[in-house]
């Protein structure tokens, strides 16, 4: 695998929550800095040696409501 893409919510208590697409990581943290470190470390807890993606990319959804 050459590349690991999540996608990151607004976590509903403040933050953010991350979500690997085709792998069962799950990671969340207060602000982007810390998230990215969490998605790192959580990716070389999951994967081993020469299976580690070289890659990740961070898809970010946000939801937006407005007034009619």
């Amino acid at each position: 695998m050459t590349e690991l893409a999540f996608l990151v919510e607004d976590a509903p208590e403040g933050g953010y929550v991350a979500r690997a697409l085709g792998a069962s990581i799950v990671t969340e943290a207060v602000d982007l800095p810390a998230l990215r470190e969490a998605i790192r470390d959580a990716v070389r807890c999951h994967f081993d040696g020469p299976y580690v993606p070289s890659a990740i990319r961070l898809h970010f959804v946000r939801d937006e409501v407005i007034a009619v």
